[in-house]
């Protein structure tokens, strides 16, 4: 059975027809055509699926899309401005940060929220807030070093 769906995605203001058993990752890729968000364990264990929900990261892939009513969801795509990357994108490219880009998202999206809660963390703030977010290229290394690039750019 479908409803109407009302919440805003990306700054804008949604209302869709959407199956009552929709996971918010199906909607947001299925239907909104948002493939920045990455579908990986399909269990909310690596974290590639992560957007923000008013602000807070959180698993599209074990989150009804009806639950976000009312909500603010932000994708990748929303990072970016008039086709100009944010300070993370930005930093992820230029410090090597991804390398087959498949958890960048997920990664930039968590660490998003970091740096709006907290713009200077040490490093140990920054794994913790990447702890639910696995990379299998990488030893994590480029990653962090890149979200610390990120906060310095705002100093």
């Amino acid at each position: 059975m479908k409803s109407i769906l009302r919440l805003t995605v990306n700054g804008k203001p949604r209302e869709d027809a959407v199956a009552e058993n929709t996971l918010l990752i199906d909607y947001l890729r299925d239907a909104l055509g948002l493939t920045g968000t990455k579908q990986g364990c399909d269990g909310g264990e690596c974290g590639a699926c992560t957007v923000l929900v008013d602000g807070r990261p959180r698993l599209s892939c074990s989150t009804l899309a009806h639950s976000m009513v009312g909500r603010e969801v932000e994708t990748i795509e929303g990072l970016s401005h008039a086709g100009n990357l944010s300070r993370l994108q930005r930093a992820f490219h230029e410090h090597l940060g991804s390398q087959c880009g498949f958890c960048t998202p997920g990664m930039i999206m968590a660490a998003e929220a970091l740096l709006r809660g907290n713009p200077r963390p040490d490093r140990e703030q920054i794994k913790a807030a990447l702890a639910g977010n696995l990379c299998r290229c990488t030893g994590y290394v480029k990653i962090i070093e890149s979200v610390e690039a990120a906060a310095e750019a705002v100093q």
